[in-house]
């Protein structure tokens, strides 16, 4: 029997600071090493959204030591999987690829309180992501 390869997933957002980074951590805690997860954006902010960091550390993710990065040819060629939240147009598209629109609130310039729902939201999400994948969420 062979060894599937192992799937592909990037997660884009205009500014990679807030969804795309949840989304990522999220993916990499509950993929424990499946799948392999990037994060980009059209135009990187300077640092993570500090919300988002401490919405993801309240369920025990760690996405403290992420940076932003910018969106580039050669991430969305890499990837079986690239999920859009927001970013519109900027988004290249290649064929053969499976992308995934998800339309989620921005947790930009919001507290704590507003970003759990859609930490939620997108923790959801993901485990529909690796259901589809054939993965067992750990």
């Amino acid at each position: 029997m062979s060894e599937r390869p192992t799937p592909s997933v990037l997660f884009v957002c205009v500014h990679n600071a807030g969804r795309s980074q949840m989304a990522a951590a999220w993916l990499t805690h509950l993929a424990d090493g499946r799948v392999e997860v990037r994060s980009a954006g059209s135009a990187p902010a300077d640092a993570v959204n500090p919300a988002a960091v401490r919405a993801m550390a309240e369920v025990g993710v760690d996405m403290s030591a992420e940076t932003p990065k910018v969106l580039t040819t050669e991430a969305v060629r890499a990837s079986d999987v690239v999920i859009t939240m927001g970013c519109g147009d900027t988004c290249p598209i290649f064929p053969g690829k499976r992308y995934l629109d998800w339309k989620l609130d921005d947790p930009a310039g919001q507290g704590v309180g507003a970003v759990r729902p859609i930490r939620d939201d997108i923790e959801r999400r993901v485990r529909g992501l690796l259901a589809d994948l054939g993965i067992e969420a750990a």
